[in-house]
């Protein structure tokens, strides 16, 4: 790649290396300089820009992103679209991240174009948290440094980063009892049990509490045996001090085997695991019965998604396991502090605006044929085949009529809805300000889509959410063709009440302008974003080029 002062005359198809706002012309670092970019920029003056030009042997900041990014995914991850180089892996349910530690550092060794940072290995992840980012270095990258990136991702039979999602466990807990034991106690610790496996989507489906004597114990594992019970977890009145305490004893007399006493980690030193019938048995550390996350926690989130918890696994604890001095969990732990949750991908729905009068058309174009469907059509499926969390489709103008069409075509269960606008008949505006209204307080962004425009894509409406991210400024983004603005535009949240007072016609373009440091353009390829149709001869050039 050459970077570097360019000559005007030379920039065209160069990449912009800094925005440049003056003399009329605002556009936004990264833009691929076109022919009439150039002109505009020369009417202004401009004798030369710093911009990037791409060698042949270069593979574009997205592209190469993507390919990176999926080779290096496996179960459980869900890739968003790429953006300005970056491209993110998301776990799709709750379960642990899975990272092949020594892969990713052989990756980031190759070249400093590519890079991969995710979460640590065995971190508990939610649905849609972030798991791994590919990132490349501005503005492309070495075919061969991409070539090798996915050569390493590929030497192993196990991708470098999945998610193992929690399955459900059926647990039984044996409690044991020394002289001067209280019920209080024990309760309390059934209490904190059942709300750990409950967050993991297991259950505590039986308790006996009995003597601290080995035969007791081995006489209670049988019982829970006979209850179906996946894993089984003995919580001694007194900590397991030897491999021949009364706890692993009790585990043999009923038929178990011990596999390893101790572990690298603080709190939960004094955890054991075993085996009863193939089934996994926890030896409990006194600190399982805090709810402050401890050793235990480790071990149980592992076995819930699946993953083997070996001696060799345990004695790997150790790097990371100091939990009571991490700074995060401050001892004594204040339950009342706030701290920052991890990133998740945004919340977008998607509006499909489809309620206005169709005068230029002449009957209402939302139920006009569009290659064998209703034009409306193209829209909605767009917008359930992206990545939005929910689809609002905002009625108006023969609403049940349009109602029918789309619920003929699409699955009951599926993320889509419908809104009503009483007052479509005065504009624009009020469908925009019906549909936000619709929207709940958990969505972060909304796609404001027009229903007459079928050549929207459900990438085209990806691309617009990967783009969105408001930490970095981008709280509006737009779709450009050609350096020309187009549809759907995408709305941060803190837009909301400003949309909600809309008026008139013509939506809310006129925030843009007020908020142009906050607005993101996204070239797109191709005609899609600037194409609508609003008269019967739109519709018809739209049919005959969707024919070529």
């Amino acid at each position: 790649m050459r970077f570097g002062e360019t000559p005007i005359d030379e920039a065209t198809g160069a990449i912009l290396a800094h925005s440049w706002r003056a003399n009329g012309v605002n556009f936004s670092k990264g833009r691929v300089l076109s022919g009439e970019d150039v002109a505009r920029l020369k009417s202004a003056g401009v004798s030369s820009v710093v911009a990037a030009r791409l060698d042949p042997d270069d593979i574009h900041e997205d592209e190469a992103s993507a390919r990176v990014a999926r080779a290096l995914a496996g179960e459980g991850i869900e890739i968003t679209a790429p953006f300005t180089g970056r491209c993110n892996h998301f776990a799709r349910e709750a379960g642990l991240a899975v990272v092949d530690h020594e892969r990713i550092d052989a990756l980031n060794e190759l070249d400093e174009s590519v890079t991969v940072a995710t979460l640590p290995p065995f971190a508990r992840v939610e649905p849609r948290q972030m798991v791994a980012t590919v990132k490349i270095i501005p503005y492309a990258a070495p075919r061969a440094a991409v070539e090798r990136a996915i050569e390493v991702a590929q030497s192993a039979n196990q991708p470098l980063i999945a998610v193992a999602p929690f399955k459900a466990m059926r647990a039984g807990l044996v409690q044991t009892r020394l002289p001067g034991t209280r019920d209080k106690v024990l309760d309390k610790a059934v209490g904190t049990t059942t709300k750990r496996l409950t967050s993991l989507g297991s259950t505590l489906v039986s308790e006996r509490r009995v003597a601290h004597d080995a035969r007791e114990i081995a006489g209670a594992l049988q019982e829970l045996k006979g209850e179906g019970c996946d894993i089984f977890l003995i919580a001694g009145a007194s900590a397991i001090v030897d491999r021949h305490d009364v706890v692993p004893s009790g585990i043999e007399e009923a038929g178990g085997k011990v596999i390893h006493f101790g572990m690298p980690v603080d709190p939960g030193n004094l955890l054991l695991t075993a085996e009863l019938d193939g089934k996994p048995v926890l030896g409990l550390p006194g600190c399982a019965k805090s709810p402050k996350y401890n050793g235990f926690d480790m071990v149980l989130e592992r076995l819930a998604a699946g993953l083997p918890v070996g001696r060799a696994e345990i004695v790997r604890m150790g790097a990371g396991g100091l939990l009571a001095e991490i700074a995060s969990r401050p001892q004594p732990r204040d339950d009342t502090e706030e701290e920052a949750g991890p990133q998740a991908a945004p919340r977008v729905a998607v509006l499909v605006l489809a309620a206005g009068r169709s005068t230029r058309m002449g009957s209402n174009k939302m139920l006009a044929d569009a290659e064998g469907q209703p034009l409306v059509m193209h829209a909605v499926k767009a917008a359930l085949a992206s990545q939005a969390v929910e689809v609002v489709v905002v009625l108006g103008n023969m609403a049940d009529e349009v109602r029918a069409a789309i619920e003929k075509a699409i699955p009951a269960k599926s993320r889509l809805r419908f809104v009503v606008n009483p007052d479509f008949a005065e504009g624009l505006s009020t469908s925009v300000r019906t549909g936000i209204g619709a929207l709940g307080k958990d969505i972060d962004a909304a796609v404001v889509q027009l229903g007459d425009m079928p050549g929207v894509s459900a990438p085209l409406l990806d691309r617009l959410m990967a783009a969105f991210s408001p930490v970095e400024g981008r709280s509006i983004c737009v779709p450009t063709v050609g350096g020309k603005r187009g549809n759907p535009v995408l709305w941060a949240r803190r837009f909301f009440p400003e949309m909600a007072t809309l008026s008139g016609d013509s939506g809310a373009k006129h925030l843009i302008g007020e908020h142009a440091d906050l607005v993101c353009e996204v070239e797109m390829t191709g005609e899609a974003a600037v194409t609508d149709i609003d008269t019967p001869e739109a519709l018809a050039a739209w049919r005959a080029r969707s024919k070529l």
